[in-house]
């Protein structure tokens, strides 16, 4: 007599309310700060001052209004040069 695991059926993935309310949040979020997902023109979140991780693709932006994971080619209206060290 041989034992088998039980299967279990857990269904489809399903977004809960917290899904939809976080993502109403962050749609509001990126529309007040003209947050988006290609750069404007040379200006883009991996050259700007508040991306953490200037060598990775995705990190997170520590602008106060913001706040959040950012991919490197996206833009937002507070991109912000970086300063040159003297």
């Amino acid at each position: 007599m041989s034992e088998t695991t039980p299967v279990y059926d857990v269904g489809a993935p399903e977004p809960q309310p917290v899904d939809e309310e976080l993502s109403m949040k962050l749609g509001h979020l990126a529309e007040d700060a003209i947050l988006r997902a290609k750069p404007n023109g040379d200006e883009k979140c991996s050259n700007c001052l508040y991306y953490l991780d200037t060598d990775s693709d995705l990190t997170y932006c520590w602008h106060p209004k913001l706040r959040i994971l950012v991919g490197g080619d996206w833009w937002c209206q507070w991109w912000e040069e970086i300063e040159e060290d003297a």
